[in-house]
């Protein structure tokens, strides 16, 4: 199972998803050139996928206005987390804070404004 997310900007996403929060590639198509589909793994399935490709089903691949999901990734400091991904210009949308439930969490931004939940155990 593969949650796929639509991108405007693949070099963008590529350097948020796993330059900054760590995800491996394991796949990418074409080879050589512009990928227009990147598969990324890190305990989850994830695929970019340039925004107006031809599906397989034969109709254009769109970002929708809303968004459309929200990701959480878990990490052992969701304080140190945050300050390295703002000094890359990340956007925080929540500061890091212990909630009720016994997590330390934020909100950051992915490159095309999806919220991405950072978070880890107290």
């Amino acid at each position: 199972m593969s949650t796929i997310v639509y991108v405007e900007d693949m070099e963008a996403a590529l350097a948020f998803y796993r330059d900054l929060l760590g995800f491996g590639v394991t796949f990418r198509f074409p080879d050589e050139g512009p990928p227009a589909f990147v598969a990324l793994e890190q305990g989850i399935s994830l695929a970019l996928v340039v925004d107006g490709q031809i599906g397989a089903h034969g109709q254009p691949m769109r970002l929708r206005e809303s968004r459309q999901f929200e990701l959480c990734v878990y990490t052992d400091d969701v304080d140190k987390a945050v300050g390295e991904l703002r000094a890359h210009g990340v956007t925080v949308l929540a500061e890091p804070a212990d909630q009720p439930w016994g997590e330390r969490m934020a909100y950051v931004t992915d490159p095309q404004g999806n919220p991405v939940m950072l978070c880890a155990p107290l």
